[in-house]
């Protein structure tokens, strides 16, 4: 599902973040759709993490803000902010698992932490989870067990945990082979077309930015806003900005631009 008119369910308006009086990014203004995969690319350092930290309701705008479905989450009270804050579910760039858990320990915790569940109600929904990411019968595995692509799926499997209608990622290819990289892609499209959730995802990966992007933002370090929006195709066949098609250009050459990889 590609949706084309659905409702905008976040809108980041007027941002402006900084760590203490260095300004990261300014004057930041974009709409994520509902059940889309928005991509915030960039070069390294540009801000994309501290963006997705603002998003996340970790780090408090400078000025401007957040807004849910309407609700600014930084002008809602901690018990609001808190309610929203459990319609997230995010997969930090290292996977961030507990290496004295096993996966399904890992997996579990969110649920025993935020449910009245059952200890076999939870187990089953863990199955389930991880199941959904291509790890039934690693259960029982450790994380330096399993190989680092397995390690981002399984954290994935935990940030799906409690159903969340939106799921933030951090870099979820870095230290990935190609082809783990590739199989996180497509897992990535499978949850928004099975699950009709939205997807925020910061990344510089070029290969991953068109597979998976439905709209996106490119953050220009030098001017410290954004430089460009929309769809990276029709960024990369129609946008003037020098930055911005140096940046979805490269490994090509001044004869031949580099395509996309085909639509699957």
């Amino acid at each position: 599902m590609k949706p084309a008119d659905a409702a905008i369910t976040i809108e980041i308006r007027d941002l402006t973040m900084a760590y203490g009086s260095y300004v990261v990014m300014k004057e930041i203004n974009a709409q994520v759709k509902r059940g889309s995969v928005f991509v915030i690319m960039g070069g390294s350092g540009c801000g994309k993490s501290t963006l997705l930290r603002h998003m996340i309701g970790l780090m408090r705008p400078v000025r401007g803000e957040v807004l849910y479905d309407g609700q600014s989450l930084w002008g809602m009270d901690d018990d609001a902010r808190q309610r929203q804050r459990r319609k997230f579910g995010v997969l930090f760039q290292s996977g961030a698992l507990w290496s004295s858990m096993t996966l399904a320990e890992n997996v579990a915790l969110p649920l025993g932490e935020y449910t009245d569940l059952s200890e076999g109600d939870i187990g089953d929904i863990v199955r389930l989870k991880l199941a959904l990411v291509g790890l039934r019968g690693f259960e029982d595995f450790y994380p330096a067990e399993i190989s680092g692509g397995m390690c981002k799926r399984a954290g994935l499997a935990r940030a799906m945990a409690l159903d969340p209608e939106i799921l933030f990622f951090d870099e979820p290819s870095a230290g990935l082979d190609p082809i783990s990289s590739r199989n996180l892609d497509h897992l990535i499209l499978e949850l928004r077309d099975s699950l009709g959730a939205t997807l925020v995802v910061v990344t510089h990966e070029l290969a991953s930015i068109f597979e998976i992007a439905d709209d996106s933002i490119f953050l220009d370090a030098d001017a410290k806003t954004i430089g460009a929006s929309g769809n990276p195709r029709d960024l990369l066949k129609h946008s003037t900005d020098p930055k911005v098609r140096a940046f979805l250009m490269r490994g090509g050459t001044s004869g031949t631009m580099p395509g996309p990889p085909a639509a699957s």
